[in-house]
């Protein structure tokens, strides 16, 4: 999904409030992380990764990730990336874009 700038302003900020809850260590992006951010988009929509370990390679883990997940990456803040997955077929969905 493309977002337009206005749709990641908007997602941004909210990201600003939210925790990390997936964090990717040293060993960098694996099926187990990759899971976890697919289990996590599921329940919340929008989440923020905190990359603890690999921090030289955060664009290139983020979009394994983004490919992996078929999310779209927000944003990269320092070691914190945000990514956003719509629920489409949810009818109470988080966040309307």
């Amino acid at each position: 999904m493309e977002l337009k700038s206005y749709q990641r302003a908007f997602l941004r900020s909210q990201a600003s409030e939210l925790s990390p809850i997936v964090y990717v260590g040293k060993e960098g992006f694996t099926e187990a992380v990759a899971a976890a951010l697919d289990a996590a988009l599921t329940s919340h929509e929008l989440v923020k990764v905190r990359f603890t370990g690999s921090k030289d390679e955060v664009k290139e883990i983020s979009a394994s990730l983004e490919k992996a997940t078929l999310s779209t990456l927000v944003a990269i803040t320092g070691f914190t990336a945000v990514f956003f997955r719509q629920d489409a077929s949810s009818p109470e969905r988080i966040y309307r874009i």
